[in-house]
């Protein structure tokens, strides 16, 4: 039943029935709706920003393990870039010293790829940032690690190579100097003989009597034999390997021939006078990775300490050379 309401009319003094206009009702019904859907979008902004869905509490639980995780194979992976450098040192500065073995330069060891400094703090990260950061990472040990494998695998080859790497070592004089009296001109500038101006010299001037045996100082191949137009004449160039290569100069006859493989103290040719020479003596170099070397520091092997301390001091003396 329809609840009737009533009121007092101060005029009439008498209670009359009340009744509302339709577009009063109207406008009751539509600031009911109004007010109701302004409570419900505060109460559903409300939820979003303070009340976490289930969803999104699986979400960051999984972004705090994320986080955790990747700090745990961060400091991981700062280690192994700790010992990747100290391997790197060892090799370098350790084991190549060993065997004279030029260093491997740090654009082969990707050292180019270069550990990026952090610009964010890993909280601010998201997840492929957190991935990718990580993957470049672990790729640049990988691509050193490569690099420090085949570096070993040679270390390793070399260790089996030894003996093979010592014969290929100049260690002798080139021809007999028994009582170190055959050095006229050492490694050095010196006085030209037919221009009179100072002139790198780039080897020893042994003097000797024409035919006297010149020696290879060790193990190799002959490259070049024969009469060159370089001012050394008949001269001998041999490969020993490694880095190393011998030169001996002005031959009166080259025995030696080119492609032949020749052992230390083998004689490759006799001592003569040919090319810009201005007496018999056999000008002999050492050539290492293609720089011309004092020969002075290569004949360890038949030279005792006193030998070694007169033999400088000879070929320091600042003379004319014969070529």
């Amino acid at each position: 039943m329809k609840k009737i309401k009533y009121y007092f009319n101060t005029h009439t003094l008498r209670y009359e029935k009340m009744e509302t206009p339709l577009r009063v009702r109207l406008l009751q019904v539509f600031g009911f709706i109004a007010a109701s859907i302004v409570t419900g979008i505060l109460i559903i902004l409300i939820a979003f920003n303070y009340i976490d869905s289930p969803k999104e509490k699986i979400l960051k639980k999984q972004k705090a393990d994320l986080l955790e995780n990747y700090a745990t194979l961060e400091e991981r992976t700062k280690q192994l870039e700790l010992k990747m450098n100290e391997l790197e040192r060892r090799d370098n500065n350790v084991y190549r010293s060993i065997f004279e073995a030029t260093p491997i330069p740090d654009s082969a060891r990707v050292k180019d790829i270069e550990i990026k400094k952090e610009v964010k703090l890993v909280e601010s990260l998201g997840e492929n940032e957190l991935v990718t950061s990580l993957r470049d990472q672990l790729n640049n040990l990988s691509l050193r690690l490569a690099y420090q494998g085949k570096s070993y695998n040679d270390i390793d080859n070399m260790v089996k190579n030894k003996a093979k790497l010592l014969s290929a070592i100049p260690s002798i004089q080139p021809v007999s100097n028994k009582n170190l009296d055959k050095i006229a001109s050492g490694f050095g500038y010196r006085i030209d003989p037919v221009y009179k101006d100072r002139r790198m010299h780039k080897g020893l001037d042994f003097t000797a009597a024409i035919g006297t045996p010149i020696y290879a100082t060790a193990d190799g191949v002959v490259s070049e034999a024969g009469f060159s137009m370089d001012g050394f004449g008949n001269k001998v160039l041999i490969n020993h390997g490694y880095g190393y290569q011998t030169l001996y100069g002005h031959m009166y006859r080259v025995k030696a021939k080119v492609g032949e493989q020749v052992k230390r103290g083998e004689v490759v040719g006799y001592v003569g006078s040919s090319g810009k020479s201005t007496g018999p003596h056999c000008h002999y170099e050492v050539h290492r990775y293609g720089n011309a070397v004092d020969p002075i520091y290569y004949f360890y092997n038949d030279l005792t300490p006193a030998q070694f301390d007169r033999i400088i001091k000879l070929a320091a003396a600042a003379n004319q050379s014969f070529d």
